[in-house]
């Protein structure tokens, strides 16, 4: 590992134990946090996120986060009905900039979350989430609260997989940690560079390109450590993740379209066939199944002109 990362580490990874409420709250001074939960087919998760969200940081005495968003991007089940029963604003995707049509993908609602928030912090959580405890939040929010020159907070934690601890994080093991660490040594400290619960400033994260799949956790951090550098990144040991898996093949699928993030950042030059294939048996023996690899990227919301007029009226 870098020395400068062996710095980092020192410097820049906290437990959420390190910052409490009382603390964030006094050093809040009127800056506003934004909650966004990107949401598909999640009804039986989302509403006991959203209940604890309300309940513990967005009491009268514990004003901590000023809104909370669920964004459904075209949910079959009761998820919008179930979060905005417990008290959440839900905004379906597609409501959301109609000008440009909507893509599948997690990172399409990130990038259009932008629009539907207002916060000076945006943190980001996954809607999947079990057993969720509010220190997801207030672990990742608190540096940013507390010391102007943090920029983007990853969440750390535990990932059990079938009552295994520390075996959760598959593609993360096996795709992010090794490219991180061959092209991108200064991230080797990521503990999670994937994981879906992370809150930056709303000043950065205006100034990056979104790809809209799988590879949006990969592509945020690179672009952060090139757009604000190291020391700008943190990471908050928030205790364990519980949530439900992916099978085998999405986890080709998601671990195909990280390398695409990747690649693209290596080089805008020559690029690999964004296509991956994969088998299913049949009655006849293996059947290819062959799908597109998530290759397209929002960009900047500081170049779209409906956000600049959202900034205003905001």
């Amino acid at each position: 590992m870098l020395e400068e990362v062996e710095r980092w580490l020192e410097r820049r990874s906290w437990s959420v134990a390190d910052r409490p409420l009382d603390r964030l709250l006094a050093a809040k001074h009127g800056t506003t946090v934004s909650v966004v939960l990107p949401a598909l087919n999640e009804e039986a998760t989302v509403g006991d996120i959203v209940t604890v969200i309300r309940r513990e940081l967005m009491s009268g005495s514990v004003p901590l986060v000023d809104e909370l968003v669920v964004i459904d991007s075209g949910s079959a089940d009761r998820t919008a009905e179930v979060a905005a029963a417990a008290g959440a604003r839900v905004v379906h995707r597609d409501a959301i900039l109609p000008r440009i049509p909507a893509v599948p993908g997690k990172g399409e609602v990130l990038w259009r979350s932008l629009l539907a928030t207002t916060g000076d912090i945006v943190c980001f959580v996954d809607a999947d989430l079990r057993d969720f405890s509010a220190d997801f939040v207030s672990g990742i929010t608190g540096p940013l609260l507390t010391d102007p020159s943090v920029q983007f907070v990853k969440a750390m934690y535990d990932r059990p997989l079938a009552g295994s601890p520390g075996q959760g994080g598959r593609v993360t093991e096996l795709v992010a940690r090794p490219l991180l660490n061959l092209h991108w040594p200064r991230l080797a400290g990521f503990v999670q560079p994937l994981g879906g619960e992370y809150a930056a400033r709303r000043s950065l994260l205006e100034r990056l390109p979104f790809p809209v799949g799988y590879g949006v956790e990969l592509g945020l951090l690179v672009d952060a450590l090139h757009t604000v550098g190291l020391d700008a990144l943190a990471q908050v040991d928030v205790g364990v993740r519980k949530h439900r898996h992916q099978d085998e093949r999405a986890l080709g699928r998601m671990a195909a379209a990280i390398y695409r993030t990747a690649q693209l950042r290596l080089s805008r030059g020559h690029l690999v066939r964004p296509r991956l294939t994969q088998f299913d048996r049949g009655d006849d023996g293996f059947v290819p199944r062959t799908h597109d690899v998530d290759t397209e990227e929002r960009p900047p919301m500081v170049e779209v002109a409906e956000y600049a007029r959202h900034r205003r009226v905001a």
